[in-house]
């Protein structure tokens, strides 16, 4: 989450096509009926929110004559029109319609004034809005533009254009299937005064309901860029608005400052706070989301921040509150015949519930044979040769400082890589005693996506043909593990706030010195997690451990970690990762990364003991030197939030 917020937007109304496009300038063409006095063209690109082209787009454009269009594969068109009256042209107003199948259609003006002979677009296509866990947009409509009705001089619009601002509320609230009057006449009131930021968001507003997104997204933006020249014109309903279109966006980090700038000028609203909460739920800090929600509840929030309050009451740990603030939203109703958003967070709670009662009866057995539960956090480390304890904690904030910096380094930088990975699967006994063995061996790819919630990474692997494989062995009773470049994400600047750190010591380790600091992440704010499934039963899990940090280049060498807690409702009593890395320079980059070169991952489950072995060797930066290419499925998986291990 940022810490403040960044006043400049640069929203680029005019998305400018590639030159090439306007070099195609023809003469003026006269015959013996006409003469053309002025040549225009209208231009554009079309997207998605995500900015990805849209092809075989239709582009309207409403005049006399009427004017078509279809995007090409890079989303572009153009539009040329031949004026042979001027006083047509000097007065030239149109709408335009984009529309493609799967999409609502967008809708915006066309105007030529002057000289200008070129009119440039920038459209956002945005699928439609079926996310239930999103503010709809109506309501974010309703809530900004309904207050907004009566303004006055006050507010920067004076009695010349009041007439006008009246007119398209009117047309935008009263009569919504005159949406294209409501703009022409909100975009009038915006241009001649410019300093009614009130206006602009009303007119935002109205080109959202239009399916003027990019319009709406510009309008907002201005408005906010005036408030930052000018903080006496300060208003909070831009900066919800904004904030709320990230928001839809799935960039919960970036909207945060937003939400918290519009409480600057209104501090109660309830509508803020919710919103607020929502994303603080979407950025998994749950403890702080609990607090925001139940704020909003106090300023009058309805039965959706009570929903979201549940949640949050729910990961933050506290799930007899959670139940009892869903049973405050149910107010009654069956739960068997609400949405499936609500009936899965009950089914959450009733899991969380047998969760913890299974674990409560594992540790009564667990005490009653005098075992201790693993507790790297607060017990030193045992056994560990030529170790100096840590007098005080002094040196763990710059450790956790210079460990981050590397780790955002290492995952901002890393290439896509393959390498050989060769598993080694064994069934052990009661003493230890290796049983059934199963060795594979597969070509290993890495992938490090940028996810709006932080780094993560894909794996894929493939046999010897190249062609997309998975390890075996699961239908043997064979376990099997994977997800380990993921494990020094706990140490990553934008993670280290789900975790809590102690600092133990040194050790002289491999021949040079390294810093031992304990880890322990909290579920209740932690944004990385692992998974743990057996038959159609999966649960998350949480991990503590040790990591050792060389001295002097504060890279991670060792990686040890285990369960949290015991998973009993799933009989996973133990699960234990080491983690060696090695330093690795690819021949095709002059760059350096420290990388996983030998797992162990032990699992005490059900009353079996597996364990597998996981060595890497041979690596090659992906699509650059590697001799076999990974035949990747034509859609692959999308990314999902990181698993740790």
């Amino acid at each position: 989450m940022r810490s403040s917020l960044r006043y400049f937007i640069q929203l680029g109304a005019l998305a400018l096509l590639p030159g090439s496009m306007f070099a195609q300038n023809p003469p003026i063409v006269a015959n013996d009926s006409t003469t053309v006095v002025a040549y225009r063209v209208v231009m554009g690109e079309v997207e998605t929110p995500e900015r990805e082209p849209i092809a075989n787009a239709s582009v309207e454009i409403f005049s006399n004559p009427p004017r078509t269009a279809e995007t090409d594969r890079q989303g572009h068109f153009q539009i040329e029109y031949q004026f042979v009256n001027p006083l047509v042209l000097a007065s030239f107003t149109a709408i335009m319609r984009i529309s493609k199948k799967g999409y609502p259609d967008c809708h915006t003006l066309v105007e030529f004034s002057g000289d200008n002979k070129l009119v440039t677009f920038f459209i956002i296509l945005r699928k439609p809005q079926d996310d239930p866990s999103e503010l709809p947009q109506a309501d974010l409509v309703q809530a900004i533009s309904s207050p907004l009705r009566q303004i006055g001089t006050g507010d920067g619009l004076s009695s010349k254009y009041a007439k006008d601002y009246v007119r398209g509320v009117q047309e935008f609230l009263d009569r919504f299937n005159h949406l294209d009057r409501a703009v022409q006449y909100l975009s009038k009131v915006a241009a001649g005064q410019p300093a009614c930021l009130r206006c602009r968001t009303v007119l935002a507003m109205a080109k959202l309901a239009w399916g003027d997104w990019a319009g709406a997204n510009n309008d907002l933006g201005e408005a906010i860029n005036a408030i930052a020249k000018d903080p006496s014109l300060g208003r909070p309903d831009p900066f919800l608005a904004y904030g709320v279109l990230l928001s839809w966006q799935h960039k919960p980090d970036a909207a945060v400052p937003y939400f918290q700038k519009a409480l600057q000028f209104s501090p109660g609203n309830a509508l803020t706070l919710q919103e607020l909460g929502r994303a603080q739920c979407q950025l998994f800090e749950w403890d702080t989301a609990k607090a925001t929600l139940a704020t909003a509840l106090a300023a009058g929030a309805g039965p959706e921040a009570r929903f979201l309050h549940a949640e949050a009451l729910l990961w933050a740990g506290s799930a007899q509150e959670a139940r009892n603030e869903l049973d405050a939203y149910l107010q009654g109703r069956d739960i068997n015949k609400m949405t499936p958003r609500v009936r899965a967070l009950s089914d959450r709670m009733d899991e969380r519930k047998k969760d913890a009662k299974a674990y409560s009866q594992a540790a009564a057995k667990m005490q009653a044979r005098g075992e201790e539960p693993v507790d790297y956090l607060h017990d030193p480390p045992k056994g560990l040769n030529n170790f100096e304890p840590a007098t005080d904690q002094s040196l763990l904030d710059s450790i956790l400082s210079s460990v981050g910096r590397n780790v955002a380094e290492f995952y901002a930088k890393f290439p896509n890589t393959s390498s050989i990975e060769v598993i080694h699967q064994e069934m052990l006994s009661q003493k230890g005693k290796v049983g059934l063995t199963q060795k594979q061996k597969f070509s290993y790819l890495c992938l490090i996506p940028a996810m709006p919630w932080g780094p993560s990474t894909n794996e894929y692997r493939a046999d010897s043909t190249g062609s997309l494989a998975h390890p075996k062995g699961i239908d043997q009773n064979f376990m099997l593990t994977t997800g380990f470049v993921a494990a020094p994400l706990v140490f990553h600047p934008a993670y280290q706030n789900g975790a809590a750190y102690h600092y133990w010591g040194r050790q002289k380790a491999r021949g040079s010195s390294s810093y031992v600091v304990a880890f322990a992440q909290k579920p209740a704010n932690s944004r990385i997690y692992g998974s743990f499934s057996t038959g159609n039963v999966t649960r998350q899990t949480y991990f503590q451990g040790l990591v050792w940090v060389d001295t002097t280049t504060y890279q991670i060498v060792r990686l040890t970690s285990d369960l949290l807690t015991p998973m009993p409702q799933v009989k996973l009593n133990k699960e234990t990762t080491d983690i060696e890395f090695n330093q690795v320079q690819f021949n095709s980059a002059n760059q350096k990364f420290w990388l996983p070169q030998e797992v162990t991952v032990t699992l005490d489950w059900n009353g079996h003991t597996l364990r597998n072995r996981h060595e890497y060797s041979d690596f090659h930066v992906f699509n650059v030197d590697q001799k076999q290419l990974i035949a990747l499925p034509k859609t692959a998986p999308s990314a999902q939030p990181p698993t740790g291990q």
